[in-house]
């Protein structure tokens, strides 16, 4: 069992970082930006200067709310480095805050209708409440509600990860095209992970 909750801990690690890097190489090369999900976008969006703002807005400092978010269930790491932990704290705060404001306005162009925009409207907006119930419990000194929080908020923060899962897997395991598979992971995304997270905060 202490095996399975190291390797669970490993590629939930690496997963984060990964992902939390991949938003940084849309800024440095431009096969990201041909291939990726950018690609995927009506020329017309693309091109819009408020959209593409917004976009790089979204996956860079969610990005960064991958990175920052995971050493804060570290309990060695956090009785240790308090200082850091309350800094990267603060710092997944603002990138979660600006990512998910700008995350809820590119959903409103979202490939696959209204079920799909509905879907990143509503990871957005949850994004936003937990991460701020989090932010109002410690502010509080309500340390148990806010670590209740916290794992809501990065349960969702998470789906970067579980899009980019699901979306190859759809695509090329299951033959779906792009926007039949988006308009599903649009939700499916983030709702198994909340759900997750709820089931993860009742044995606390």
């Amino acid at each position: 069992m202490k095996f399975i909750n190291i390797l669970g801990w490993f590629f939930f690690i690496l997963l984060a970082i990964v992902i939390g890097l991949y938003p940084f190489g849309y800024v440095i090369s431009d096969t990201l930006t041909e291939n990726g999900l950018l690609s995927q976008k009506p020329e017309g969006i693309r091109t819009d200067q408020i959209w593409y703002v917004q976009f790089y807005v979204h996956i860079i400092l969610g990005g960064v709310a991958l990175l920052t978010g995971w050493s804060q269930f570290l309990k060695r790491f956090r009785s240790k480095n308090l200082g850091t932990h309350r800094l990267l704290g603060k710092v997944y705060m603002i990138a979660v805050m600006l990512s998910g404001l700008s995350g809820l306005y590119i959903a409103l162009y979202a490939e696959g209708g209204i079920v799909a925009k509905a879907g990143f409207a509503g990871l957005a907006l949850s994004w936003l409440f937990t991460t701020s119930k989090a932010y109002i419990a410690v502010r509080r000194g309500q340390i148990n509600p806010h670590k209740k929080w916290m794992i809501r908020s990065y349960a969702l923060t998470f789906a970067a990860v579980t899009l980019r899962i699901w979306l190859p897997m759809f695509q090329f395991g299951f033959g779906m095209d792009f926007i039949s598979a988006y308009v599903i992971i649009a939700w499916l995304c983030w709702v198994p992970n909340i759900i997750w997270a709820e089931w993860k905060v009742s044995r606390i």
